[in-house]
This record gives C-alpha cells, structure tokens and sequence, in this order.
C-alpha cells in the first residue's frame, strides 16, 4: 500500500509538471535553464516580465535538450527578422543543418516571410499581425507543419526534397544537402538576426 501511494504520488507530480498530454514548459518564464549559446556557454539573451528576449549582437540562443518528433507552441513579438529552428544538428552552422521558420513583421506570402518554411515553402497567407502572434509547429518524421494564429499556412513532406539545392517545383534553395537527409532530431533555437524580438509561453509536446 505504501509503494502504491508513493506512485500515485509520483504520477500526480509528474503530471503538475509536464502537463497531463505530456507538454511541458521549455522555457520557465524566469531565466535562462534549460539553454545556451552556439559555443554550449551562457546566453547573452534576457528574461524581461516572463518574456525571453534578444536584440542585435545577443547571438542565437539555443535548447541544451535535442528533440525529434514534437509539436512546439510559443507565441512571439518583433521589430523585424528573426526565426525559429529546429531539429538543428549544429548551432554553429544552423543554416545548413537544421530548419527554421520565419518570424518577422506581417508581410508576404513568400518563402521568406513570416510562417514560411524558411526558403523551401511559402506560406499560403498573410496572417500576423504588430502585436504577439501565436505559432505552433509539428514535426512527426517526414511531416512539418505551421500553424499561426489559429490556421495551418505552411506544410511540407522532407521526402520530396531529394536534391541539394533545388526545391520539388524545380525553384533554387539554399541548402548544399537534400532535406531529406537532414537529421530529424536536434536542438530548438531562436534566431538574432539584429532586431529586437521577445519569445513566450514555450512549451513542447514530445510526439
């Protein structure tokens, strides 16, 4: 009876923590645990009335934990370019070996604008706004999708993307290897790209 209690206990703090559909916070609201810098040191990121926070010259911040499969919601504000990556095998090189959805001001749709799939898939729509934008992302495999404000407006198959460089509608990218030999786990990042940007209410759903 006793072992029994301890577990019920067990679970009942699990559940506290991570959320009963196992979601949980990535980022506390208070300080920077659970992240860092390219180089795996402290970021020069800021927590500002449970925001996180990067201006030009903060540099990338990263996830210390790496993640394959998993929906990812969190909710942004910013004065222009920023972007979410993922998957990222490298932070040093997070371009060639992760990727990124665009975060910037409402404008587009193109596969630079805010919601795309940073240079392989525009959006089907201009739906941010000024002021905080909710995004969701599900990774499950070959499958991503994005979802903002509310609506699914970019989705792509990574198996169709067989060639380096070169996009499934026969368009250039940028990327010098096919994404569909890109890693399917890795490290979570928010993008300094010299605009001031505030992340918040991160959380993440192991799928």
């Amino acid at each position: 009876m006793k072992t029994r209690t301890i577990l019920l206990i067990s679970f009942a703090l699990c559940a506290l923590a991570c959320g009963q559909d196992n979601t949980k916070a990535l980022f506390n609201g208070k300080d920077l645990t659970g992240w860092q810098n390219r180089d795996g040191n402290a970021s020069n990121w800021v927590v500002v009335d449970g925001t996180l926070q990067g201006k030009r010259k903060s540099g990338d911040i990263w996830s210390k934990e790496r993640f394959g499969d998993f929906v990812l919601s969190l909710e942004f504000k910013t004065s222009g370019n920023s972007g979410v990556f993922f998957r990222t095998d490298n932070p040093k090189n997070p371009v060639q070996t992760g990727i990124e959805i665009q975060v910037n001001k409402p404008g587009g749709p193109n596969k630079h604008s805010v919601g795309a799939i940073y240079d392989l898939v525009a959006p089907k729509k201009n739906n941010a706004t000024n002021g905080w934008n909710k995004m969701e992302i599900t990774a499950k495999d070959n499958m991503i999708s994005v979802k903002l404000n509310g609506e699914t407006i970019s989705e792509m198959d990574l198996d169709k993307w067989k060639t380096p460089g070169k996009n499934p509608d026969g368009s250039k990218n940028k990327f010098k290897t096919a994404l569909k030999e890109f890693k399917r786990e890795g490290h979570i990042g928010f993008q300094d790209h010299g605009s001031a940007v505030a992340y918040r209410n991160i959380t993440i759903k192991k799928l």
